[in-house]
């Protein structure tokens, strides 16, 4: 299967329960930053996810407040670091006693120093280690030497000691599409879950020129489509065919939430309008109908797979064709 069992009934079981309450919005995933705190400075990442200090981070009660009010089955671990977060044990061990599926984001730095050892394998955590490329293009990205090599062998490692492991990566423009199909056959070479795959595109917030135009991710996304089948990538069908500009999929900004040390940041992860602090205020006053709508500048080149994976899965469930297509997908790989 894509992805274990457990993980995806859980989302089956959420998706059911909105629907018997009525709700057409809700929250799949929650993106939980407890700290803006980072040992690298990646030249694709906005500056505050890197410069926050440590004494800034979210109390354990704050981040098990926004676990609870977003109500979300998955809370992906992001920042900043996670792994600097003093405590991520405690943290980890809270969620999965909510029954949350936990998707840990790290560069792998300090996975062998603060989490292996010290937070056992668990069927409810996944480690999802970026990697934006082969060794030349990812250490450019990170801005720094032996980044890579150093997140290989923090995978190997954690495959020997029975962590669940997906690897996360982003084209930009300097990606070729030979190192994307090179990155999928090392999944299987070192024998992890799965590859998440997401193009980088132009938004306000981040000016390097590293990012793709909307035309530019159509064209590589249909290269990357073309070999996808072969591969263990976890982005579904139907979103590599929005993603190469096959289809169109209206935005759902309210099904990936995100918290952060400033707050609710509405109305998405990469665009922040505001910062709201309480969750009540946030779900019910942010113009939901707008950011799907993508009317906004900063919306125009968006192919992100946290706005666009829930839409996509939902169109395909409105059919029996698509329903059954996304069912076979889902038990390969």
């Amino acid at each position: 299967m894509r992805y274990p069992i457990g993980f995806t009934m859980a989302q089956v079981k959420h998706r059911r329960k909105m629907e018997r309450e009525g709700k057409s919005r809700f929250p799949t995933v929650l993106m939980l930053e407890p700290l803006y705190t980072c040992n690298l400075a990646c030249i694709g990442c906005s500056v505050e996810r890197h410069t926050g200090k440590l004494k800034d981070r979210m109390s354990l009660e704050t981040c098990f407040k926004a676990v609870d009010d977003c109500g979300a089955p998955i809370v992906n671990l992001c920042g900043g670091e996670p792994t600097l977060y003093p405590e991520l044990k405690e943290l980890i061990e809270g969620l999965i006693a909510r029954g949350k599926y936990i998707i840990l984001c790290t560069n792998a730095l300090k996975l062998d120093t603060k989490l292996y050892g010290i937070v056992p394998p668990h069927p409810q955590l996944f480690l999802m280690i970026h990697l934006d490329g082969m060794k030349k293009t990812h250490d450019y990205v990170c801005n720094k030497e032996g980044v890579f090599e150093h997140a290989v062998a923090m995978i190997e490692k954690g495959r020997e000691l029975g962590y669940t492991i997906y690897i996360n990566t982003t084209v930009f423009k300097e990606t070729e599409i030979s190192e994307v199909e090179e990155l999928c056959q090392m999944v299987d070479r070192l024998k992890v879950k799965g590859i998440l795959i997401s193009p980088g595109y132009e938004y306000q917030s981040v000016e390097r020129d590293i990012f793709l135009t909307r035309d530019q991710i159509h064209e590589k996304f249909q290269h990357i489509r073309e070999f996808a089948r072969k591969y263990k990538v976890s982005a579904t069908p139907g979103f590599l065919e929005f993603a190469a500009g096959l289809k169109e999929l209206p935005c759902a900004p309210w099904s990936t939430v995100n918290y952060t040390p400033m707050g609710w940041k509405a109305p998405c992860y990469l665009v922040g309008d505001k910062f709201t602090p309480d969750w009540e205020t946030f779900w019910n006053k942010t113009n939901w109908e707008y950011w799907e709508s993508r009317i906004d500048s900063r919306c125009q080149n968006c192919k992100m797979h946290s706005g666009f994976e829930h839409s996509a899965v939902e169109e395909a469930l409105k059919t029996m064709r698509g329903t059954l297509q996304l069912t076979a997908w889902s038990l390969t790989g």
